[in-house]
């Protein structure tokens, strides 16, 4: 079993920066893949960008390509996504989300390889 408690997120203005933070507890050394994902109400969930474990490979949606960088902290157990040049559609529930197959990385932006998710923190842009 792996828990994750996401934090960091909050209201800023359009063109500001956020990180958000997930931390990880459990059975944390079978992890492969990270996801951070969004969803809005009514909405399916999107990815928001991967990163595999193991290797540090990280893969990211066009959609925010260029604007967010995700990293981890194998030693403190946590995921973070860097936010910048938030746009007022950046504004969702923001998700993280783990998981223990091997083959993840062959679609990392799948929310179906993951197992594990955390329970959202919320991103608010104002334009």
């Amino acid at each position: 079993q792996v828990q994750l408690v996401e934090s960091g997120g909050g209201s800023v203005q359009a063109g500001g920066s956020l990180r958000l933070s997930c931390a990880a507890s459990g059975y944390t050394t079978s992890i492969y893949c990270y996801g951070w994902f969004r969803q809005a109400p009514g909405k399916e969930r999107e990815a928001v960008a991967g990163i595999y474990s193991r290797s540090g490979f990280t893969s990211y949606a066009d959609s925010v390509k260029g604007r967010v960088t995700i990293s981890q902290d194998t030693a403190k157990k946590t995921l973070y996504l860097q936010m910048d040049s938030l746009k007022p559609e950046d504004t969702n529930m923001y998700y993280c989300a783990t998981t223990q197959k091997g083959d993840c990385w062959l679609q990392p932006h799948d929310p179906y390889q993951y197992n594990y998710w955390g329970q959202g923190t919320q991103v608010t842009v104002s334009s």
